[in-house]
């Protein structure tokens, strides 16, 4: 592995239980590592690192923690964060390694940073569940393969426009 940090980026979804990860992959001795060890350690209020698990005590490999983007709120949210998008991420990484899009024989040098967005109303588990598993496995996809480069950015940005920007952007 030669790169330090691989970057990717995934929404997938509509309504409440859209998913919107962010994706940071890199070597456990390098910055990825020391930001995974510093995020299981450094808990605060509201966000809650945690490792990813298929089932307790059957976790993701390469070792993924998940980062919530925006504040849990109460204990349904809570249990959405750590029951079917735990889950989801811990099955979209686990199928990356499956396809190949993560090497088998990099599994155990590699860790896995994932910032997920659960909607402070989003009631449907298995749209959850789904859209978390979808934008994982293209979010892993796109920093394993160095996508989207800066010539897809370029040829893009002009007429690209946020979904949730609302008008904003010119």
């Amino acid at each position: 592995m030669s790169k330090v940090m691989m970057v990717g980026e995934a929404l997938v979804g509509e309504g409440n239980e859209v998913a919107h990860v962010d994706i940071v992959i890199g070597p456990k001795d390098g910055p990825v590592g020391q930001a995974f060890a510093a995020s299981l350690v450094n808990q605060t209020d509201g966000f809650t690192s945690l490792l990813s698990l298929i089932t307790p005590n059957l976790p993701a490999k390469p070792d993924t923690i998940m980062t919530n983007k925006v504040t849990i709120k109460g204990a349904k949210q809570a249990v959405q964060m750590f029951g079917p998008a735990q889950a989801a991420v811990a099955r979209g990484v686990v199928d990356s390694v499956k396809e190949g899009v993560i090497p088998k024989d990099q599994v155990d040098d590699l860790c896995i940073i994932v910032g997920v967005f659960i909607h402070w109303e989003a009631e449907d588990t298995k749209k959850i569940y789904d859209y978390n598993y979808q934008a994982t496995k293209e979010g892993i996809k796109r920093a394993m393969s160095g996508k989207p480069t800066i010539d897809e950015v370029l040829a893009q940005e002009a007429t690209a426009r946020h979904p949730f920007a609302e008008g904003a952007e010119g």
